[in-house]
């Protein structure tokens, strides 16, 4: 890999090709869960959790970013930002509660975000300049 492949700027990849393989992902992860006999609460609290982050990630994506745009640029890092500690403090109130329902909840978000993030990785660092 070039030095430079990670200083060179590049548009922003799509959002709706990593957001359908993700949750397509939760959606598989249904089965699983019947299949294994783990708790469909745990299903369900992370499914409604990745829908969450998908909606107020499409909120946040609607305001425009850049040098232009500082003040809405920095609601949506922390509008970012707050997704994430959201969706932590609320599998960890549940997991205090319920340690297998916690652990399930945060196996399907986990297993959505990481293919939703590899996915944008991958066409991000996959496009020319």
């Amino acid at each position: 890999m070039r030095a430079n492949a990670f200083s060179t700027p590049r548009p922003l990849p799509g959002r709706l090709l990593p957001a359908i393989a993700a949750s397509a992902v939760v959606a598989l992860a249904l089965p699983v869960f019947l299949i294994a006999g783990w708790p469909l609460a745990g299903w369900a609290l992370g499914a409604a959790l990745w829908a969450g982050a998908q909606v107020l990630t499409a909120l946040l994506s609607r305001l425009g970013l850049g040098a232009g745009n500082l003040a809405r640029s920095g609601v949506v890092g922390v509008g970012m930002m707050f997704r994430a500690v959201a969706v932590m403090v609320v599998v960890i109130a549940v997991a205090a509660g319920n340690a297998e329902v916690g652990l399930a909840a945060a196996l399907v978000y986990a297993l959505a975000y990481t293919l939703e993030l590899g996915i944008s990785l991958a066409s991000y660092f996959g496009t020319a300049r």
